[in-house]
C-alpha cells in the first residue's frame, strides 16, 4: 500500500535515553519555539502488547527511536512498571504519550510523540482492541491472542502502516481483514482443488501394480 505524502518525521533517537532511565523528556532544540513542532503524519511511533508479567506478545515499532530490540525491551519493561499498576489510561513517559488498556491479562499499549493528541492515540486504541476483540471471537487474553498470531498481525497493519494511522474505524478493520482472509482460503482451495484429482489419478495408477505383485508373490 503506498503511504500518503508527509511531512518529515520528528527527528529519530528523540527521547530514548531519557525513557530507558525513566527520566524527564529531553528540552526543545535551540531555534525551535515550545510546543510548536511541523505536523506529521507519523503520528504513531509504536504499538505493543504485553502479558500480565510484562512480557512482550506483540510489538510493532515505527520509527528508530528505539533502534536495538535491548533497547525497545528495556523502554516496554520501564513502561510496564509504571502504568501495569495504575487505574489511569494515559501516561506522558520520556517525552512521549502512551495511551494503553488492561484485558484480563493483557496490556494494549499505544505509543505517540509528546506533543500527539491523546484522542488521536485513544481512537487507535480502541479499534485495536475492539478488531481483536471480533477476531478472537473471544475475551481479548493471551491464550486467544497466541493461537490468533498471525490475524492480530494483520488486525494492526490495517491500522497503523509505517507510523501513519490507516484506519481507526473497528469495523472498517475487519471487513478489511475478513477479505485478505477469504482471498488466502480462496487460493488453499483452488490448491485443493487441483491437488485432489492428480491424488485420485496417483492412485488408480498405483493400484494395479500393487494388485499385480501381491498375485505375483501369492
Amino acid at each position: 500500500m503506498q503511504r500518503p505524502e508527509a511531512w518529515p518525521r520528528p527527528h529519530p533517537g528523540e527521547g530514548a535515553a531519557a525513557a530507558q532511565a525513566g527520566g524527564p523528556a529531553p528540552p526543545v532544540r535551540a531555534g525551535e519555539p515550545a510546543g510548536l513542532r511541523e505536523p506529521s503524519l507519523y503520528t504513531i511511533k509504536a504499538v505493543f502488547i504485553l502479558d500480565n508479567d510484562g512480557h512482550r506478545l506483540l510489538a510493532k515499532y515505527y520509527d528508530d527511536t528505539f533502534p536495538s530490540l535491548k533497547e525497545q525491551m528495556a523502554f516496554e519493561k520501564n513502561v510496564f512498571n509504571k502504568t501495569s499498576r495504575t487505574d489511569s489510561e494515559i501516561a506522558f513517559f520520556g517525552g512521549m504519550t502512551i495511551v494503553y488498556k488492561s484485558s484480563i491479562d493483557l496490556f494494549l499499549y499505544v505509543v505517540g510523540s509528546s506533543n500527539e493528541n491523546e484522542l488521536m492515540l485513544m481512537s487507535v486504541l480502541t479499534c485495536l482492541f475492539e478488531s481483536l476483540s471480533h477476531v478472537l471471537r473471544k475475551n481479548v487474553e493471551k491464550r486467544w491472542l497466541l493461537e490468533n498470531m498471525d490475524g492480530a498481525f494483520l488486525v494492526l497493519d490495517e491500522i497503523v502502516d509505517g507510523g501513519v494511522i490507516l484506519e481507526s474505524d473497528a469495523q472498517q478493520v475487519i471487513q478489511k481483514v475478513n477479505f485478505r482472509a477469504d482471498d488466502s482460503s480462496l487460493t488453499e482451495q483452488s490448491v485443493a482443488q487441483v491437488s485432489l484429482p492428480r491424488l485420485i489419478l496417483l492412485f488408480w495408477n498405483f493400484l494395479p501394480r500393487a494388485l499385480t505383485t501381491s498375485c505375483c508373490d501369492s
